[in-house]
């Protein structure tokens, strides 16, 4: 089976998280590049609306699910039940939860997705892997004893056009420049370090878009920090391409961050990148190059490459055509999505072969 023939492949998505968040987000946007290419898929996940929607709006069968753990062997029959019943070519698990619920003995190949540096505990019925970062990639080989089923698989960084937006929509100002969190509300994120930095830097406005268990949390440190009125948070938002293209600096202050989509999403949207040295970002982004980088939890530094990009529109427009280039060769939604079908072939190939 080659690419020309990639309109033939059948896959089956099982993705279980029960929110919203950036692998689902991924996860609903590769299902769309795979559409677009004639790729037939099926869907078993929790109703989320914008899911049920997306996939009504092109034809493709979604089953749901609650992926309760104390329901767990009933649904991994039902998952059996409707593999054997739609017979994909291969069931793609999205992340920990999912590959947990997927059964043991399935004729086809099954692939675990890592979007971070997970126990393979949960992948134990998984045949093949798939990290986002090379370094994850390195992970699973280490863990699994199996560096040969351990596939490289970036997310990418292209977004569809959005409706424009406007500032005065989020109650900001058209005069100061405007940096966005595109992030869930969550310690691991750094948005606390962010509403610091926002109190340092009072000729700057912050747009937050994002949901999450610590989101009322920030709005009452950015009461007591007195920033309540350049900060907006926005919650979650599904219009990123109109947000960035609102922004003048898009910010990632991560304490913990395996990758960061974000980051190549402001490399294609052509904003100048602010973010900590963080797993993924250490590995993608050049400091000084095609973006500005701080040490995790280092304010002093944050705040001065915010500062200083606030100020120097030739660094900017320099971190932007390099940014540019980086998301170009690595995170470009055809080269991606071609890399994913000439994976899941391979996989089949070799699972057709009598590997185990």
């Amino acid at each position: 089976m080659t690419s020309d023939q990639s309109s033939s492949l059948h896959i089956c998505h099982i993705i279980a998280g029960a929110s919203t968040g950036g692998a689902e987000t991924f996860c609903l946007d590769m299902v769309k590049a795979l559409h677009e290419r004639g790729i037939k898929q099926t869907m078993i996940s929790r109703p989320h609306e914008q899911v049920v929607s997306a996939l009504a709006e092109r034809g493709i069968p979604h089953y749901s699910m609650g992926f309760q753990r104390w329901w767990k062997y009933p649904q991994q029959r039902q998952i059996r039940s409707l593999v054997r019943a739609n017979a994909p070519d291969l069931v793609h698990c999205w992340m920990n939860r999912a590959s947990s619920f997927v059964p043991s003995g399935l004729s086809q190949p099954v692939l675990g997705w890592f979007g971070g540096y997970y126990d393979l505990k949960n992948y134990r019925n998984c045949d093949f892997y798939m990290g986002v970062t090379r370094d994850i990639v390195r992970h699973i080989g280490a863990a699994s004893g199996k560096p040969d089923r351990a596939y490289l698989g970036h997310t990418f960084g292209t977004l569809a056009e959005d409706p424009p937006v406007r500032r005065s929509d989020f109650g900001l100002p058209d005069d100061k420049p405007l940096v966005l969190l595109l992030s869930r509300m969550h310690w691991k994120k750094g948005v606390d370090l962010l509403l610091e930095a926002a109190a340092r830097l009072p000729d700057m406005v912050f747009l937050m878009a994002g949901d999450g268990p610590d989101l009322e949390k920030y709005r009452r440190q950015a009461e007591e920090l007195g920033v309540a009125d350049r900060v907006c948070f926005a919650g979650w938002r599904h219009d990123r391409a109109a947000l960035l293209a609102l922004a003048d600096i898009c910010v990632l202050p991560s304490r913990y961050e395996p990758f960061g989509t974000v980051i190549a999403e402001a490399w294609f949207a052509g904003v100048p990148l602010v973010a900590t040295r963080a797993d993924g970002a250490k590995q993608y982004v050049t400091h000084e190059k095609d973006g500005l980088l701080s040490d995790i939890d280092d304010l002093e530094v944050l705040v001065e490459n915010l500062g200083r990009l606030a100020t120097d529109q030739a660094l900017g427009k320099r971190l932007v055509k390099n940014g540019k280039k980086t998301y170009q060769d690595l995170f470009e939604r055809e080269s991606v999505t071609s890399r994913l079908i000439a994976n899941y072939e391979d996989m089949i190939a070799r699972h057709h072969s009598g590997l185990r």
